[in-house]
Parts: C-alpha cells; sequence; structure tokens
C-alpha cells in the first residue's frame, strides 16, 4: 500500500491571497494615507534626517536616531498600507443587490437589534480597517459581527465572545451608505510641521539670516515625537 502525502508548497510559490473587504471610504482612507506619508511625510522626515546628519556626530545626536527611527517605522506602514490596498476587495453597500440579499445581512449592511432586555443598537459591517466604535462600525470578523452574518429580520442570533452569551433579535436590515472618517493629517507630523524654525546653531541661525533662506525645518525632541 502506498503512503500517502501531502504536498508541501516551494518555498517561491505565492501564497494564497487574502481578499481585504473594505468599503469605498475605507479604501479611500487608505490610499489617502499612503499618498501623505509617501509624498509629503516621508521626504520631510527625510530632510530632518538628512539637516541632523549635517550636525555632526551621529551616535550621539539624538535628532538623528529619532528620524531613523521614524523614517523605519513610516516605511513599515507604507508597506502594510500598499499590502491592504492591493488585497481590497471593495463593496459597495449602495450597489443594488437581489431582494433575497436586501433583507439578509451581509458585508455592508447597517443592522438594527435588540438584546433581551430589549435595549437596541444600530450597528454597520464593515472590514477590519475600517472599525470606529464611535460610530458603531463594527468588523464582519468580531464576535458580534460573525453572529449576525446572514441573518435576517426576526432572527434570533447568539453573540458569543469571551465570558459573554448573548441572545439578539434583529429587527431590520438595509444597505445604504456607510460614512467612514476620513484620513486627517496627523498634526504631529513631520510634514505638518514644516514651515516651523528647527534648533540650529548660532553659526547656522547667521547663515540663514544672512541668505534670507525660508527653509522649512522644525524643532522636535524625542520625547515629545513620541507623545
Amino acid at each position: 500500500m502506498r503512503k500517502g502525502f501531502t504536498r508541501r508548497p516551494q518555498a517561491d510559490e505565492p501564497a494564497t491571497p487574502v481578499k481585504n473587504y473594505i468599503t469605498p471610504g475605507g479604501l479611500q482612507r487608505l490610499k489617502d494615507e499612503h499618498q501623505f506619508l509617501l509624498t509629503r511625510d516621508r521626504p520631510a522626515v527625510a530632510e530632518m534626517v538628512a539637516w541632523a546628519a549635517s550636525n555632526g556626530d551621529r551616535s550621539e545626536n539624538a535628532d538623528y536616531q529619532y528620524g531613523k527611527r521614524r523614517l523605519r517605522q513610516i516605511d513599515g506602514r507604507i508597506r502594510f498600507l500598499t499590502k491592504r490596498i492591493e488585497a481590497a476587495e471593495v463593496v459597495d453597500p449602495e450597489t443594488p443587490r437581489a431582494r433575497q440579499s436586501m433583507t439578509r445581512v451581509f458585508f455592508g449592511a447597517t443592522v438594527r437589534y435588540a438584546n433581551a432586555a430589549g435595549a437596541e443598537r444600530v450597528v454597520s459591517i464593515v472590514g477590519t480597517d475600517e472599525v470606529d466604535l464611535n460610530r458603531n462600525h463594527i468588523s464582519y470578523v468580531s464576535p458580534l459581527g460573525r453572529a449576525l452574518m446572514k441573518s435576517a429580520e426576526g432572527d434570533s442570533v447568539v453573540l458569543q465572545a469571551p465570558g459573554v452569551t448573548e441572545h439578539l433579535t434583529v429587527l431590520e436590515v438595509c444597505y445604504e451608505r456607510i460614512a467612514v472618517e476620513p484620513f486627517r493629517e496627523p498634526p504631529g507630523s513631520e510634514a505638518s510641521a514644516k514651515g516651523l524654525s528647527r534648533r540650529r546653531s548660532p553659526d547656522q541661525e547667521r547663515l540663514t539670516l544672512g541668505s534670507q533662506s525660508n527653509l522649512p525645518l522644525v524643532e522636535e525632541n524625542e520625547e515629545t515625537a513620541d507623545a
């Protein structure tokens, strides 16, 4: 009798891509952040690192050390966003759908439900990159999202979460535009701080004043940046 075996994928074989289900607003927010980091924040930090490197000993230069660490953080975030955008599977809640699908909970649905005590809540089911509890936007892979998935009006579902078991009744299912919080430029970013004066030596100050240079520089110490 031949022994069965399981074929192991070769190291250079691409892994099966995982779809990143997301609404149009959520994808736009990822793209806006990616664009900001790539075209504004990273160049600004790179400029700061170059300025800090010109100040002498890099081993004891806090500005230089912080800038290099910040560049690594930005590059990591850019790689993450690139992968999420490439894997994006956009689902628009406003897209017309079959009648049966309109009455059941799927990705992009806005659901009104009640717990056993009669307390009602409305949630919208979105992607993992769009979770916003302040707006009642929950992930489709969260315990509540999984419990509600494929249910219809009048159905009773069981929510099982760590230490919690609840019986919920679905009251209403609808598909409408889900307003995702747009990306906003972080107020503490190096790009947003351009135009302020960076701490410089007296010789640099005299050089700047003498040439009337308006080079946008920013003063930022390591403790403030990490706050």
